[in-house]
């Protein structure tokens, strides 16, 4: 499988991918997010989730 498969799911994803992923609400990620409960980077105004992160994250709770 190439790392450009469009089919393959990404392993750095937006806002959105990840509430997604999370199955909650995109505002309700940024809430968790602004409160420093989930994993995550800035990349100047842009926040990046590490899908590997998210589930290790998902599984502690």
């Amino acid at each position: 499988m190439s790392a450009l498969d469009a089919t393959a799911e990404p392993d750095v994803l937006t806002v959105e991918q990840g509430a997604a992923l999370l199955r909650v609400g995109r505002n309700q990620l940024y809430d968790a997010i602004g409160r420093g409960e989930v994993p995550h980077r800035r990349i100047g105004r842009s926040i990046r989730l590490s899908r590997a992160a998210l589930l290790r994250w998902l599984d502690g709770r």
